[in-house]
């Protein structure tokens, strides 16, 4: 018997699944906060500059905005996997 299988027949792998389910949760809030301090820390912009956009937020916190939307989905799992007490 070789190490490497020796090593996959271990509990060495009963780790990972929550660890990527905790990591999974922790993504979308972590984006959000990170969007929340990159649009306080961005300079005002002027309103009438040749450069204005749509938006009245800089592109990091466009994208971190958006990171915070692609990783919701395992809060949607979550939510959706919960039994609710309304009837």
């Amino acid at each position: 018997m070789t190490i490497l299988s020796a090593a996959n027949k271990g509990s060495g792998l009963a780790w990972r699944a929550p660890t990527a389910g905790w990591l999974g949760l922790a993504a979308s809030p972590t984006f959000a906060f990170m969007a929340w301090i990159a649009a306080k820390d961005a300079p005002p912009i002027a309103l009438c500059s040749s450069g204005s956009s749509i938006l009245p937020i800089d592109g990091m916190t466009a994208m971190y905005l958006l990171m915070s939307l692609f990783h919701l989905s395992p809060w949607l799992k979550l939510a959706s996997s919960r039994p609710w007490a309304r009837t």
